[in-house]
């Protein structure tokens, strides 16, 4: 008999490229034991369940994929699976709400958590399945390569258009309240009035968003800042009486 002490270390000595031979010879054990010590220790990796299909509430994807084209990302898990990765500000504890219940409602047969960071939390699921939900999902920063939907995301994207735009403020953008000066009867007067930006790096990114407004009939115009218009701005009123009525301010 011997103690996990003994099995470790003969496994460890194999995972450093050791023959068995090698290994058997110096620690006096048996090949035919260290190998089911081997199968015992790491056994084969259980096979992984079958692709659950697309998402069980289109409209919750809709508003969720907006997140994870602002503020989302996929990353592997060593055992084969995927975290699903949302940042929200800790100052929107209502959007944290939102985006819990988002995920529960696309794949209502996962768990949900948070990972508390400093100003914000991750709003994190796991999955073996995230990349087939987010094809968007590569290597690099996804300003450094091209995002484009997939047509059946296109699709969900244009049956839900204002939760996709929701989503993609919610994540990159915001309402604000501006303020300007005027002459009214021979005196000048502050003057205020709402307005929505959103910014993001991304060309492709800024592209789904301006292309969605278009359809909805919503002004928009950029907004650059040392030239570099990574800044879309809604200040129209009628389009402001839109976004207010369809996304409204974070909270």
């Amino acid at each position: 008999m011997y103690d996990v002490s003994t099995r470790k270390r003969a496994i460890a000595l194999v995972a450093q490229g050791r023959s068995l031979n090698s290994v058997s010879r110096e620690t006096g054990i048996s090949r035919s034991t260290i190998r089911s010590w081997q199968h015992r220790l790491n056994p084969l990796p259980r096979m992984t369940p079958p692709d659950p299909g697309p998402p069980a509430d289109e409209s919750a994807y809709s508003y969720l994929l907006g997140l994870y084209l602002g503020d989302g990302c996929i990353s592997a898990h060593p055992r084969s699976g995927y975290y699903l990765r949302i940042a929200c500000a800790d100052a929107w504890p209502g959007l944290i709400q939102e985006c819990r219940e988002a995920i529960t409602r696309v794949r209502p047969d996962i768990g949900v958590y948070i990972l508390q960071k400093q100003g914000c939390v991750m709003v994190t699921s796991y999955s073996r399945h995230w990349p087939l939900l987010f094809p968007q999902h590569g290597p690099g920063r996804k300003h450094e390569r091209t995002i484009a939907l997939e047509p059946w995301q296109q699709e969900i994207a244009d049956a839900h258009p204002w939760e996709f735009i929701k989503g993609l403020i919610h994540s990159d953008g915001c309402r604000i309240t501006n303020w300007t000066t005027r002459m009214i009867g021979g005196e000048r007067k502050r003057y205020e009035y709402p307005r929505y930006f959103f910014t993001n790096v991304s060309d492709d990114i800024r592209r789904l968003f301006t292309d969605t407004l278009d359809r909805l009939g919503v002004e928009w115009t950029y907004c650059a800042r040392n030239g570099t218009p990574f800044n879309i701005s809604v200040a129209r009123k009628a389009s402001v009486a839109l976004l207010d009525a369809h996304v409204g301010a974070k909270h």
